[in-house]
This record gives structure tokens, C-alpha cells and sequence, in this order.
């Protein structure tokens, strides 16, 4: 997988994966536009909509539903370092289950790719390298 990011002004950025493309900016506060997420959004959009997936598929699969999953997702800022915690995931089921479809879908949600991902820290090599631009001048 791979995501390209791309400064367009000020503190706005394009990211691109595959063939699409979203914004990402800050509140006017902050000196953005406010034209889209902000990174810890677009984060806890990962993460809820990676458990809206989950929880789908294990409706779709047992023939409860198929449409009207909805994820809601809190987390505070926390300091020192600057960071996200105490994450807080609602799925909330468009239809009735019994106990054991409960834990069933609570298990499909716990198997999300981005929540597990956040529960085993992966190692981040962070890289920096010059663009074509400055090499060519230099």
C-alpha cells in the first residue's frame, strides 16, 4: 500500500492512493481553509470505517443486513508526547441481534486491520530525501 501527499498551499495537502484523491487541511484557526480533515480526522476515519467494514461484512454474511451500519469514533489529545489516545469506537447495528450475533460482530470489529494495527505499535522509518527540483540546482 502506498499514499502520496502533496503540499498545494499553506498547510492543505493532496493525498492520493491509487486513483483517488482527498484534502487535507487545518480549521482557519490554524491557518488552513478548513477544506478538509485534519491528519487526527482522517485518522479516526481510518479506524471507523475500517470497523464499519468489519461489522458490515459479518451482517452481510449471516443475511441481518446489508445497508445502515453507521461508526462513530473519540479519541482526546494527549500530551507528551503530542498524541492521540483513549479511543472510543461505537458501531451502532441497524438491526436487533441476539447474544451470541453480538459477540460475533464485536469479534469481526476487533479484527480491523487499523485497530490492530494501533494495538501493535508498527516500527516508522522516517526518511528524508531532497527533491528533483533541488538537485538540480544544486
Amino acid at each position: 500500500m502506498q499514499v502520496t501527499i502533496k503540499q498545494l498551499e499553506r498547510v492543505k495537502f493532496a493525498i492520493q492512493a491509487r486513483s483517488h484523491t482527498i484534502l487535507c487541511d487545518q480549521p482557519i484557526e490554524n491557518e488552513g481553509d478548513d477544506t478538509g480533515m485534519t491528519p487526527p480526522e482522517l485518522m479516526l476515519a481510518s479506524l471507523g470505517s475500517c470497523a464499519a467494514f468489519y461489522a458490515v461484512q459479518y451482517l452481510k454474511a449471516r443475511n441481518l443486513a446489508d445497508t445502515g451500519v453507521e461508526v462513530s469514533v473519540t479519541a482526546d489529545k494527549l500530551m507528551q508526547p503530542p498524541r492521540l489516545g483513549n479511543f472510543k469506537v461505537n458501531v451502532i447495528c441497524p438491526v436487533s441481534l441476539t447474544e451470541d450475533q453480538n459477540a460475533g460482530i464485536m469479534r469481526a470489529v476487533h479484527r480491523c486491520l487499523i485497530h490492530n494495527t494501533l494495538l501493535s505499535p508498527p516500527e516508522i522509518l522516517i526518511e528524508l530525501t531532497m527533491s528533483e527540483n533541488v538537485l538540480q540546482h544544486a
